[in-house]
């Protein structure tokens, strides 16, 4: 916040905006986790950790991918994400009703459509089910993608993807009152596409949203 009243000309002092946001309820406050949204116990191939060493320079290096859960008033729905780890920019996106494979691979088709696939890019998510599907991994292959999967247990291993998570849970998921899926994507798709990629400041990108950081340092024709 006090990032954002600089960039528009105000003079701002962090300490005083806490205080007024503290003192008018602005502040979010973290709410705890119920539902369990990765199943890693299963038969099913696992790939080593390829995103820990990487120095990355560009977008489209390393992709992140995670799911999350959605209380509505009378069911749970799931967000699957992929975001472009160099500018934190949501690249693929999926809200459903189910945790199935297809949800994933609806996130990352989005971004297949609107990415390019360089030479050497890692995809890194954890082990659950649904990124080591044989239908997910055979796509990621079919394109040439290198896999790379969080150690057991690890949460920093994805840490990326994971902080997006809770952001979306603080700024908007728990701020709003869904009463279906079709309210809930509504309203996700805006702030994943008009507020998150294109107007918030992210302290790693030097305070500057994803789109301007890609439009900026990225050399891309990115929109």
């Amino acid at each position: 916040m006090t990032a954002e009243l600089r960039r528009r000309g105000w003079l701002a002092n962090h300490k005083h905006v806490l205080r007024l946001m503290r003192l008018d309820g602005l502040l979010c406050r973290p709410r705890r986790r119920f539902v369990t949204t990765t199943d890693s116990k299963h038969s099913l191939p696992v790939f080593p950790n390829l995103a820990r060493h990487l120095t990355l320079t560009a977008a489209d290096q390393l992709w992140v991918g995670d799911i999350t859960y959605i209380r509505l008033p009378r069911q749970f729905v799931y967000l699957a994400v992929l975001l472009d780890a160099f500018s934190r920019r949501v690249i693929g996106w999926a809200l459903d009703r189910h945790l199935l494979t297809e949800l994933t691979l609806t996130a990352l088709r989005m971004a297949l459509r609107t990415r390019p696939v360089k030479p050497g890019l890692v995809h890194h998510s954890d082990r659950g089910v649904q990124y080591a599907s044989a239908d997910y991994v055979s796509l990621l292959v079919k394109h040439q993608i290198r896999i790379s999967m969080s150690r057991t247990g690890n949460p920093y291993d994805n840490a990326r993807a994971e902080r997006f998570m809770r952001t979306i849970k603080h700024e908007e998921v728990f701020l709003s009152d869904y009463q279906n899926l079709t309210e809930a994507r509504a309203s996700i798709r805006r702030f994943i596409e008009q507020v998150y990629n294109r107007k918030r400041l992210h302290s790693a990108l030097g305070y500057l949203p994803p789109v301007e950081f890609e439009r900026r340092f990225c050399h891309s024709t990115y929109t």
